[in-house]
């Protein structure tokens, strides 16, 4: 009777619809993909009643080999929360060799900087970004890789000494003692106070400026939602929040989610999944984000809570999620000790983004020891690379005589763990390019370990060539090649041949 009594309150319904909807996000809650179907093919089911004849026409093997197709890989570090690599900031390698190391390494395929707000502005209206930046996009360039960045309101890496908020802003912006910092004296974390209009003004021109220079480019894979707390991970751990009270603290959270949700329209943003320990709205904000097309993210995989485990594990099929561990970031050999299977601590940790289906995982900053580790132990990131995301192929491709023409029907088998984080597009098109058909699957398909049937019609007497090949579209509009994962080889363009039947061919199955 009593929780009746509560649900009958107008006050607070919408703040228990809110946490209800935050909380069924993990499973079936029914979390619509953010755009409308745009040309979407028929999926079937393709029964034999219309049909004239079938034959099937191509076939291929799935391959385990490395690719770098847009939504997955293994992330490299041009610079971590506390900066490069730890010999680049002892002065024993410069800031280029470290970027041109990392980005050397066979298996990365991301580049990932993780600055502080002071890295990116030092005057209003502008960017001026650090060094690191045009070394980490000059490296992508030259090397086929991509690369993403989260831009940290709050830092404790450098406090109480530096706070990640640019100079010009701190004589502007309260700054509020949130607890003595242990092991330096009467040094206390500060937190800027985040409802503050200046901060609110600043915020909004910070988050309209790196949208104006990096949304829609194509070396640009995604983007850290810019969060409340320590490292903008949603959380200023044991310690309080700023904010005067909870309602102010998550209407400013969803405000500042809201805007930057509007600023990024054809580059992902990904939200972090930490629980909402310090009381500042991070069930709203995730809430908003996925239903926005948000990808998902964690900062640690095996010390986690049950609750962002059961969140990456069952999000929606199209929506990436990115992992990391920073216990073991310096893949230093000499500091992992091993199980009573003889498995390292660090392998036992990266094999378990496979258990969460997830698309990216973290390799941080030290190039010589990631090299060195993969001397080592390569089986880890061999399994990642060929099961990590997604792994399309065209498994099966039939022609069917139907309506006095052919059909084709294309079967895409997809044998990685995660869905498709999109909309696949597929388009057919002949040698000669007179004939072009595409057309989309439904977001997410195929799921990993899954299969999504997709069918064509072909113009009448069309029986010679096609050429098949895949499209992601990560965000509306924002449309990137994908690479097939067969064995069978595939044309200069990525694309792969099929060879049509005509009609006297003696191959043709009916009534079988």
């Amino acid at each position: 009777m009593r929780r009746r009594d509560l649900l009958k309150s107008a006050a607070l319904l919408p703040a228990l619809t809110r946490l209800n909807l935050a909380a069924v996000a993990i499973g079936d809650d029914p979390i619509s993909f953010p755009q409308l179907p745009r040309e979407r093919l028929n999926q079937g089911p393709f029964d034999i009643k219309q049909d004239q004849g079938w034959q099937t026409i191509l076939f291929t093997t799935p391959s385990e080999k490395p690719l770098r197709n847009p939504g997955f890989g293994l992330v490299g570090y041009s610079w971590e929360e506390g900066g490069p690599s730890l010999a680049a900031r002892a002065g024993r390698e410069t800031l280029e060799q470290h970027v041109e190391k990392v980005s050397s390494l066979p298996f990365v395929d991301v580049l990932y900087i993780r600055c502080d707000w002071r890295n990116v502005q030092s005057r209003p209206g502008r960017l001026d970004l650090d060094p690191v930046w045009g070394l980490t996009l000059d490296a992508a360039r030259r090397k086929g890789l991509r690369v993403a960045f989260r831009v940290q309101l709050s830092n404790a890496s450098f406090q109480p000494e530096e706070v990640a908020l640019p100079p010009f802003l701190r004589d502007r912006i309260p700054l509020f003692n949130i607890g003595h910092i242990p092991g330096r004296g009467n040094g206390q974390y500060r937190e800027p106070r985040y409802e503050h209009p200046e901060f609110q003004k600043a915020f909004m021109e910070l988050t309209d400026l790196l949208a104006a220079r990096f949304d829609g480019n194509p070396l640009i894979e995604w983007v850290d939602l810019m969060q409340y707390g320590f490292w903008g991970e949603g959380h200023t751990s044991d310690y309080p929040n700023p904010f005067p009270d909870y309602v102010t603290a998550e209407r400013t959270s969803l405000r500042m989610t809201e805007h930057q949700l509007a600023a990024w329209k054809r580059t992902p943003l990904a939200v972090n999944t930490q629980p909402d320990i310090s009381n500042v709205g991070n069930r709203a904000v995730i809430d908003m984000a996925m239903r926005a097309g948000a990808w998902l993210r964690s900062d640690s995989i095996i010390v986690e809570e049950p609750i962002q485990i059961d969140q990456l594990a069952n999000r929606p099929p199209w929506l990436a999620a990115i992992m990391e561990d920073g216990y073991f970031r310096q893949y230093d050999m000499q500091k992992l000790s091993t199980d009573a299977a003889s498995i390292n601590v660090l392998e036992n940790y990266m094999l378990h983004v496979l258990d969460l289906r997830a698309n990216y995982w973290s390799l941080w900053t030290e190039a010589d020891n990631l090299a060195r580790y993969n001397e080592m132990h390569p089986r880890g990131f061999e399994r990642l690379r060929a099961n990590m995301g997604y792994r399309l192929r065209p498994s099966w491709v039939w022609q069917r005589k139907r309506y006095d023409t052919f059909e084709v029907i294309v079967c895409v088998s997809n044998r990685g763990g995660a869905g498709v984080p999109g909309v696949l597009w597929l388009h057919v098109e002949s040698p000669d390019r007179k004939l072009s058909l595409r057309g989309t699957l439904d977001p997410g398909h195929p799921h990993g370990g899954g299969l999504r049937q997709a069918s064509f019609l072909l113009p009448k007497g069309y029986a010679r060539k096609l050429n098949l090949s895949a499209q992601l579209e990560i965000r509306a509009g924002t449309m990137k090649p994908v690479a097939w994962a067969c064995e069978q080889p595939v044309n200069p363009d990525g694309s792969i041949t099929i060879e049509l039947k005509d009609a006297d061919d003696h191959g043709w199955r009916k009534g079988v």
